[in-house]
């Protein structure tokens, strides 16, 4: 169970204590850990002979600045969760394990003597990239680790080298690496930034009427802290409208933070900020080594990096001269933490912009029902662009009832016939299926049995190319037997994943080139780059993929987008369920018809005369948001209340249960206008082996929600029944 407070210590040390936001050395148990200072009580509730002196000071200067540090103490007492573990979150590996900020940014490399002697050619012959890495070397004398891994040298070919001894680290030329920044980080020092580099070679679009309006509405509000939902149709050029409200903050020595769902996915949007910015950018997701994280974060500490651009944790990057904040496909449900320290980094990025004063600038095709009703009621100012750059206009959509049709292999007749006459007219296909695998069930029709996993209470997934099946929830893997285990039939793949629509389009278009972009094929390294890469180039005929095709890509010759079943969200127990489905939609269909090619979206459905499909078919996303948030209103869902969950989970399915119902009992005893609902097993109750469950809490109002939450969970920390399960509180849930 993690502590939830801080501990007090002694500052016996020379001169004053280390300012709040600074790291200590310190005593704790039998071991030394790296703390950071969080106030400096005049009192305090132990007796003097418990108290144990600071070992050494860390930082000069505090590594969590003024701002960022209550910000994370907002966020543990909004989220509930302990503010060490918040704290931790916030900072790089390597700063939580005592790494000095005084290193050098980054690594930087040079050759040997052994390695300056090699013959390039000879060496190309066994190793192409080391020698590649050799030749750069030789041409520049020193090059920084970042400039290696843009031109495409991994970590790995790094470290071969070095092993050999054919380079080695060396110090950087200039000595800007002191710069210290002033006032514990939350000021500008004059003087102590890098340069803004120069705009590209690369001519500036000329804008568009809405990015216009946009820009000039942006520009014209008072400085300080607004917050601006810019609702643009996909293809309409907000990206754009980024990156000149970006340069506009480097050319004022300010900084901005820019927040996406997913880096990997978005490698366009990477290399135009690399050709528009240069050096001004640091870039901080998950999948960055521990150094490279570290570098990056120290950039923006020293306001070395003027564009800081991440994923969901980039939220927490240090902003000593912030000028803008910008939220890229702000409904992403991928900006929801949901383990652990469970925040919204769009949320968090609304509190951080009025801490800094700052604007933030949120944007979407597809709005959160959240952002939208805040624009609707001029809590947020509503940017709209709602036309397409080029003349293909906004594609056209229709339903195929799959009622009427017939479908194999879950393509139906109308649609095969659509793909062949876009492909016919040398165009791409795009097909958007959000289940991976051949397909999602192994089904004996003699005996009525499906392959199950065990572990969860789920079904095998049915992977045939590989021979396998596997469980998406868990990762459990078996033999594919087509053989059934109870009564030796035969069984029947049923239904279909993109494996098998993938398969069947092979056997319909033998000629063209198809592929497919899910989890599976972008487990592997560069497969992903690669696949975006034909698909670009126009090498791939057809494209096969899940949500991650929804992911911002500008593939401009994909004419026709086939939604392949749209009616998983259609019957989704889930408030969001429909929600998540309409943005989906919206998003998918956007990849068809960019600049001067017109699209066609095709959705396959059961339920044609849906309300839904009818909205987003007749109408656009506005009609539906606001159709949704009146069935919203009337059953009382967010964002008209205020909804915590109380998770719990254990391999003693009875320990669960009788955890939240004293969870709830308790609720019940000291609950003002607050619903106690539960508790009840979870959508998917069984996952891994242990079993989980939740209870609702839902109010019209945040602060009795808060204070009941913050109640029980106080009480509860000293229960028996605690220590016996795995339990976490959400705060505003992606879902139930």
């Amino acid at each position: 169970m993690p502590l939830a407070d801080g501990f007090d210590y002694l500052w016996t040390g020379a001169g004053a204590p280390p300012p709040a936001g600074a790291r200590v050395r310190v005593p704790f148990g039998t071991r030394e850990r790296i703390g950071i200072v969080l106030d400096h009580p005049a009192a305090t509730t132990l007796p003097a002979n418990r108290l144990k002196p600071v070992i050494k000071p860390i930082d000069r200067h505090p590594v969590l600045g003024d701002e960022l540090l209550e910000t994370l103490r907002w966020a543990s007492e909004y989220y509930h969760h302990p503010i060490g573990e918040v704290l931790s979150h916030a900072l790089p590996a390597l700063l939580r394990q005592g790494r000095s900020l005084d290193e050098p940014v980054e690594r930087v490399w040079r050759l040997t003597a052994e390695g300056a002697a090699q013959p390039i050619d000879r060496v190309a012959r066994r190793a192409r990239q080391q020698a590649r890495c050799l030749d750069l070397l030789k041409r520049q004398e020193r090059v920084a680790q970042s400039d290696l891994r843009r031109a495409g040298l991994t970590a790995a070919i790094i470290g071969r080298l070095a092993t050999k001894g054919w380079i080695e680290p060396c110090e950087p030329e200039t000595g800007s690496d002191g710069v210290e920044p002033a006032d514990g980080g939350n000021a500008a020092q004059p003087g102590g930034a890098a340069e803004a580099p120069a705009p590209g070679a690369e001519p500036l679009p000329d804008l568009t009427a809405d990015q216009t309006r946009a820009l000039e509405a942006i520009r014209a509000q008072d400085p300080g802290f607004n917050t601006f939902l810019l609702h643009g149709v996909t293809a309409s050029g907000k990206t754009e409208v980024f990156l000149r409200l970006v340069r506009e903050q480097l050319d004022a020595g300010r900084q901005t933070l820019l927040l996406v769902p997913e880096i990997s996915l978005t490698p366009q949007l990477v290399g135009r900020l690399r050709r528009r910015f240069g050096e001004a950018l640091a870039i901080l997701h998950s999948g960055l080594t521990d150094r490279d994280r570290h570098d990056a974060w120290r950039r923006a500490w020293r306001q070395q990096a003027r564009l800081v651009v991440g994923t969901r944790s980039a939220v927490f990057a240090p902003l000593p001269a912030a000028g803008l904040i910008i939220v890229d496909e702000e409904h992403d449900p991928a900006y929801k933490q949901e383990r652990g320290f469970r925040y919204s980094a769009r949320d968090l990025a609304v509190v951080r912009a009025r801490r800094l004063d700052v604007p933030i600038v949120l944007a979407s095709a597809t709005p959160s029902l959240e952002s939208y009703r805040n624009a609707l009621e001029r809590r947020y100012r509503l940017l709209r662009m709602p036309k397409r750059i080029g003349a293909a206009g906004v594609p056209a959509v229709r339903t195929i009832d799959l009622n009427q049709h017939v479908s194999r292999h879950g393509l139906s007749t109308p649609l095969v016939a659509l793909i062949d006459r876009h492909l016919k007219r040398g165009e791409q296909v795009l097909l958007f299926l959000n289940r991976r695998g051949f397909a999602p069930v192994l089904f004996c029709p003699e005996c009525a049995s499906a392959e199950e996993c065990g572990r969860c209470d789920a079904r095998m997934t049915v992977h045939a190319r590989a021979g396998r099946m596997r469980c998406h929830h868990c990762g459990r893997e078996a033999m594919l037997h087509w053989s059934c285990p109870a009564c030796g039939n035969e069984r029947l793949a049923v239904g279909a994943g993109t494996q098998r629509v993938s398969d069947a389009l092979r056997s319909l278009f033998p000629e063209r080139r198809i592929a497919r972009l899910d989890r599976d094929v972008s487990r592997t390294r560069g497969a992903l780059a690669t696949v975006l890469e034909e698909v670009e180039s126009g090498e791939t005929d057809i494209i096969v993929g899940t949500q991650m095709l929804t992911k911002g890509h500008d593939f401009p010759r994909v004419t026709l987008v086939g939604i392949v079943n749209a009616d998983q969200g259609l019957l989704g127990t889930d408030f969001r369920s429909e929600e998540r489905l309409a943005q989906t939609i919206v998003q998918v269909a956007g990849r068809a018809g960019r600049r001067d090619r017109p699209g066609q979206v095709v959705i396959q459905t059961h339920y044609p005369r849906h309300p839904l499909l009818a909205a987003l078919v007749d109408q656009d996303y506005a009609a539906f948001a606001r159709l949704a948030l009146d069935e919203r209103r009337l059953a009382e869902w967010p964002p008209w209340s205020h909804v915590a969950l109380w998770r719990a989970e254990a391999h003693d399915r009875e320990a669960v249960y009788r955890f939240l119902r004293r969870i709830g009992s308790t609720a019940r005893e000291h609950a003002e206008d607050v619903q106690v609902l539960g508790p009840a097993a979870a959508p998917l109750e069984r996952v891994a082996g242990r079993h989980r469950a939740q209870i609702l809490l839902q109010a019209a109002r945040r602060a009795p929600l808060h204070r009941l939450v913050g109640l029980i969970a106080d009480a509860s920390r000293p229960w028996p029944e605690t220590r016996r399960v795995r339990w976490a509180i959400d705060i505003d849930p992606n879902g139930l």
